[in-house]
């Protein structure tokens, strides 16, 4: 099931608005299919890894991070009613499909044949590696990273507002890395008109996987030069998007925690101090010093060259 999330995870920011799923067939110890929902949807992982597997597909284990779907769809056949034709003898799933029309069906459809069906195996793993998808099932809107890159002291630019660098090629090129797996990027008016910024993915071979640049701004909302213009964080939740990133500046940064939508943090941290500068956040609405605490979790820590990224999770 590991491997099953591990695959997965290629298709995160590709896929919406289906699950990023993945899939893998063993018979006698061997890997004999893998698959992972494809860009655009389809094909799903069961697909793909049936194809690899073929007719050694009777009789083998699929491990599969979500329930196969059972619904009908014009774009293709439901994956319950393909591992039903491919005959295997057991179906290991993480986590029961959320959407309504699958949410157990699926599971219903192979034991009807016979198949062994085992549930929640990995099931953290799989959420992990599925959160956007169950974020938007869950809460009707995308699952939020918000990006900070800051000196120790908690400053993203000189008083003059240079930035330019703050953090190493390490770190820039991992927060590429993230773009090239979220949907869509976010950044705030002010930022958006200072920086003129690009918002897409320079690393050698993801440049196709620059997401969708959308604009906060409370002057309007509509369009801006093809950027989709948003009023408030909330409106986040009409986005065709499963995983949007949060890049900037102080104030989309400020508006999207004070709403409570931050549903993890990439931080950042450049081993300079720059004393009096521009502060990363500013007000989040916070009444006392105890409503800060016990909101994140750290989640993964490493260090990008001379710099340090922390990553966080809301408690929810």
């Amino acid at each position: 099931m590991a491997v099953a999330a591990a695959l997965s995870e290629r298709g995160r920011g590709r896929t919406t608005p289906n699950p990023n799923v993945g899939c893998v067939i063993v018979r006698d110890g061997c890997v004999i299919g893998r698959g992972w929902t494809q860009p655009g949807g389809r094909p799903h992982a069961e697909a793909m890894a049936l194809k690899q597997a073929g007719a050694s597909a009777g009789g083998a284990t699929v491990y599969v991070t979500l329930e196969p779907c059972a619904h009908e769809s014009p774009r293709g056949p439901a994956c319950a009613d393909l591992l039903v034709a491919a005959k295997p003898a057991r179906v290991v799933a993480a986590l029961t499909d959320p959407d309504p029309r699958t949410a157990g069906k699926g599971f219903a459809k192979l034991r009807a044949t016979g198949i062994v069906v085992t549930e929640g195996v990995s099931a953290d793993l799989a959420w992990r590696a599925m959160a956007g998808f169950l974020t938007r099932q869950a809460l009707g809107r995308p699952l939020v990273t918000l990006k900070l890159a800051t000196s120790l002291d908690g400053k993203i630019a000189l008083p003059s507002g240079e930035s330019k660098w703050i953090t190493g090629p390490e770190a820039r090129a991992h927060a590429h890395l993230e773009r090239a797996r979220t949907d869509a990027i976010l950044v705030g008016r002010g930022t958006f008109e200072a920086d003129a910024p690009r918002l897409d993915v320079r690393l050698p071979g993801l440049e196709g996987r620059s997401p969708t640049r959308v604009i906060l701004s409370t002057r309007h909302a509509g369009d801006e030069g093809g950027w989709p213009v948003l009023a408030s964080p909330h409106a986040i939740a009409a986005l065709t998007a499963d995983h949007l990133l949060v890049e900037g500046g102080a104030g989309a940064a400020s508006a999207f925690l004070a709403a409570d939508l931050v549903d993890r943090l990439l931080l950042y941290r450049a081993p300079i101090l720059i004393g009096e500068g521009r502060a990363c956040i500013g007000d989040i609405g916070l009444g006392t010093l105890a409503e800060a605490h016990g909101r994140w979790l750290l989640s993964d820590a490493r260090a990008l060259g001379a710099d340090r990224l922390e990553i966080y999770e809301r408690r929810r």
